[in-house]
């Protein structure tokens, strides 16, 4: 029985010995999962130039009448000539949009007629005359007609045209053009080239920063993201346009050029 007991301990003792030495190996992934206490944060910008190659505006009709059918009819006319001036522009139907329609009653407010107090009639025993009111009653809203609003967004792909679109739409004498807007199609590719450049500077400074601390770069903790927004440059972004009842000269509407921007930071482990 000794000699087993004794097998039995030098086996546990080395399985226990095995165990220490494996725990002992995983001590340096041990508070792997725990955001390490030894970091730098970098940040860089970046930005990217493109001139813009779309413009989109829109336009809007409103149109009163008796009925909704008499105020729709009037809205389609004018909506009708300005839709055809868009596609002999060119413009395919792909690119031309409704983005509101609307019907509101119209109501006007009346006063009622107060009458006069009858001879003899008098109010607390008071006589008054005949053309003294005793009784007002009151005022409603009488339905008048109704307002049609319709409102069409187009996307134009040859800006070089959008001024004579303008200037043809006018014509129509539409209620409102607004929100003309020079823009680039394909946004994502200098947004691309935006991010690299500021990933490439805030990587330059990570290593700058890691060699004035003597120390050296670990893994990316995070890694964050802001800007992507367009800021435009010259003529062309956002106008709006007031309509008159005299057909102006061809619309001169510069694009600019359009800025795209990406600030970035990353974090890093430091060893």
């Amino acid at each position: 029985m000794s000699k087993w007991t004794a097998i039995s301990l030098m086996l546990l003792s080395l399985f226990l010995f095995m165990k220490v030495v494996a725990d002992f190996k995983r001590l340096p992934e041990v508070g792997k999962e725990i955001y390490p206490q030894s970091t730098i944060m970098v940040s860089g910008s970046g930005e990217a130039y493109a001139i813009p190659d779309i413009a989109t505006f829109s336009f809007s009709v409103t149109e009163t009448g008796t009925t909704v059918k008499q105020a729709q009819e009037k809205s389609d006319v004018k909506i009708n000539k300005a839709l055809a001036a868009v596609r002999d522009s060119g413009v395919a139907d792909k690119d031309i949009k409704t983005t509101g329609y609307n019907v509101y009653p119209k109501y006007e407010y009346s006063n009622s007629v107060c009458p006069p107090i009858p001879m003899g009639a008098g109010y607390s025993g008071v006589t008054s005359s005949a053309s003294s009111p005793y009784y007002c009653p009151p005022g409603k809203n009488v339905l008048t007609g109704y307002e049609v609003s319709q409102n069409i967004t187009v996307k134009v792909r040859d800006t070089e045209k959008v001024g004579d679109l303008v200037t043809k739409i006018g014509a129509v004498n539409v209620s409102n053009i607004s929100g003309i807007e020079f823009t680039v199609d394909n946004r994502e590719q200098y947004v691309a080239q935006a991010r690299e450049q500021a990933i490439t500077e805030a990587k330059a400074k990570a290593k700058v920063l890691a060699k004035q601390l003597g120390v050296h770069l670990g893994s990316i903790i995070s890694y964050n993201e802001n800007g992507n927004y367009p800021v435009y440059y010259g003529m062309g972004g956002g106008k709006d346009m007031a309509v008159s009842s005299v057909a102006p000269s061809v619309a001169e509407l510069p694009t600019g050029e359009t800025k795209i921007t990406s600030d970035v930071s990353i974090t890093y482990e430091i060893k």
